[in-house]
């Protein structure tokens, strides 16, 4: 297994240069088989600044553009990715998949079903692929946790939780100044609006589209107090936004129930104060595990007072370092690199390989498609009162059986 497996060079437009897309260039950049040949924004400043930090890394000047399909449509452009708001990622993939680029697109969740079902026709019509950079579906330990599955260590499994916890006031409260997407979607809707981080893993724990699925949902949203609060006493400069309705309620709660009988909770937890968690919980016949206190039980494994029965929790250090998956093996030996511990350099080389290779991606049209549906979904069912919702079956009945796109090689999430 090699992880920086470089080889004949990509060349590729970058779509978005706000804040997460100078963190995903500037790794780009490092990658000697990249060659970033056109960027695009619609901000001014933004896309002068996205130019010339390409010509200074690479010594030439790439194409640059507003207009995001003048660069999907140059011949110097083998593949694009997507860095640009929420609402963006999904028309820019299709517009790339239509002129024959492989796509790849940063998270966030779908504005509607019909959204995701346009991507999934659109792969399934010109035959070019579409990734989700799902980066967590790369971490450390929820890879290692898929390795512990995989060697039964948890049993059956029954029941997985996950969140987006994360303190984000002063990012959507100062959106309008920073000119970050957020703050609009925090005042207008109200669901699960940022899904995959969680859900990922958990569908790569369930075999989600790959034996199993995803079959109904139904959220429910608390009353919307910490960003209206906030607002309040940090944005006296903005009458409007003080006075503002947010819709978002600070804590959404999304329950998902899975073909196979499996259940799942999601948490959306953005405006009120605390500490970051993408709070996992994972529940099996033989044990269980817990992110926010870092700990397991496991039968057989994990100390139980022998007197009166009681089981106890323990770190779960030593399981992380035992069953570490062969990705973080071999990442550890070369050097971990790039943002979110190193996820993200992962990420982005499972997408730059299956275009060098012309291989499926590991995070597929319909995994992408299953995963960012379920903000639509979420808004409904809120809207309707908490009213249970099907979850679509974007794979069209071939989740049932072994399919022959399910990607294999280093990167590979779902076994064979």
């Amino acid at each position: 297994m090699k992880l920086d497996n470089y080889g004949s060079t990509i060349r590729l437009a970058v779509l978005g240069y706000g804040c997460r897309g100078k963190t995903m260039l500037e790794l780009l950049l490092d990658m000697p088989d990249i060659r970033v040949t056109a960027v695009c924004d619609t901000e001014p400043d933004r896309l002068e600044a996205a130019a010339r930090r390409v010509k200074e890394r690479q010594g030439i000047e790439p194409f640059a553009s507003a207009v995001s399909l003048e660069c999907v449509q140059r011949e110097d452009v083998d593949a694009v990715v997507i860095f640009t708001a929420w609402e963006a990622h999904i028309p820019q993939a299709i517009e790339a998949l239509k002129n024959g680029k492989p796509a790849a697109m940063e998270v966030g969740g779908a504005l509607s079903v019909e959204e995701c079902w346009r991507l999934v026709r659109a792969k399934e019509e010109t035959g070019v692929p579409v990734m989700l950079l799902e980066n967590c579906c790369y971490g450390e330990t929820e890879l290692t946790l898929l390795n512990m599955l995989r060697k039964g260590l948890f049993g059956t499994l029954v029941h997985c939780e996950g969140s987006y916890a994360h303190d984000l006031r002063d990012e959507i409260g100062l959106g309008d100044i920073n000119r970050h997407y957020r703050q609009r979607h925090f005042l207008r809707r109200n669901g699960e609006l940022y899904p995959t981080h969680e859900l990922g893993p958990i569908a790569t724990w369930l075999g989600i589209n790959h034996g199993n699925r995803m079959v109904s949902l139904v959220s429910m949203a608390s009353k919307a107090c910490g960003l209206h609060e906030w607002l309040q006493e940090h944005r006296p400069d903005s009458p409007a936004l003080q006075n503002a309705q947010v819709n978002e309620g600070d804590v959404v709660t999304t329950m998902i129930k899975c073909a196979n009988g499996e259940t799942i909770i999601l948490k959306h937890d953005c405006t009120l104060p605390r500490p970051y968690s993408r709070g996992g919980c994972l529940r099996g016949t033989k044990g269980m595990w817990l992110e926010d206190n870092r700990s397991c039980f496991i039968e057989g494994h994990s100390p139980v007072d022998p007197t009166h029965w009681t089981h106890r929790w323990e770190s779960d250090k030593r399981y992380m370092e035992e069953y570490r998956h062969p990705i973080w093996q071999e990442y550890h030996r070369i050097g971990e690199r790039g943002g979110h511990d190193g996820m993200d350099f992962l990420v982005l080389r499972a997408f730059i390989e299956s275009v060098r290779d012309n291989t499926p991606p590991p995070i597929d049209v319909y995994d992408a498609a299953a995963w960012m549906s379920i903000t639509a979904l979420s808004e409904q069912s809120i809207a309707l009162g908490s009213q249970p919702l099907p979850i679509p079956d974007f794979t069209s009945g071939r989740w049932l059986q072994e399919r022959r796109d399910r990607a294999a090689g280093t990167f590979a999430l779902f076994e064979k």
